[in-house]
């Protein structure tokens, strides 16, 4: 499988379910200022929606959206723990997540990556990511991860977007739930090393 990817952006949360799971995936970088693949692809032929993750799958299909595609692969190495079995209360809570994570933070970021956003527009998306992360905090009160003591494709998703207040340098408030989180997501050996394939560290 490949994987279409841009260092930092929101594939590296399927990157890091990979390096979790044990799954080798291969790595194709996206341009987004040329539109073109480390391969050499035109990326707008691969994935029309024009962002990244997309995941190629070994029969060619393609597969897009972040959300889907880290259950995907979980559910490839259910052994793995990174998706509670389907069916379940707490499957239907790693759904919760993710579509929390997805439709109320990552979507909220949107505006703030645009260098003409009016001030007041600015104020309004920060206020509002305020808000949400003050809300995630403290749903980890108490817990070392999102779904309680074991980490799953929603705590990559979750660590990427914190990790994108500090790359935007966005006051979000005293969020000690959510940076403790950072930080014990951050020290694990898979995320270091997808956080490596991506050139994000040495």
């Amino acid at each position: 499988m490949k994987l279409y990817y841009a260092p930092g952006a929101c594939s590296l949360s399927p990157h890091i379910v990979a390096c979790e799971a044990g799954i080798d995936l291969e790595l194709d970088r996206v341009d987004f200022a040329s539109k073109k693949t480390e391969s050499g692809r035109d990326f707008a032929a691969i994935n029309p929606k024009g962002y990244v993750p997309a995941l190629e799958l070994d029969d060619g299909q393609l597969l897009t959206e972040g959300a889907a595609i880290v259950q995907y692969l979980a559910d490839r190495k259910p052994e793995s723990g990174l998706a509670p079995a389907n069916g379940t209360l707490e499957r239907y809570r790693l759904q919760e997540a993710l579509g929390f994570i997805g439709s109320e933070i990552h979507k909220s970021f949107a505006p703030l990556f645009n260098p003409q956003l009016p001030e007041a527009s600015r104020a309004l998306a920060i206020g509002n990511l305020r808000s949400r992360f003050a809300l995630t905090d403290s749903m980890l009160d108490g817990k070392s991860y999102l779904l309680g003591e074991s980490f799953t494709a929603a705590d990559a998703y979750l660590f990427v977007m914190t990790g994108w207040l500090d790359y935007l340098k966005i006051d979000a408030g005293e969020l000690p739930n959510v940076r403790a989180h950072q930080q014990r997501v951050a020290a694990r050996p898979a995320v270091q090393q997808a956080l490596r394939e991506e050139g994000l560290i040495s």
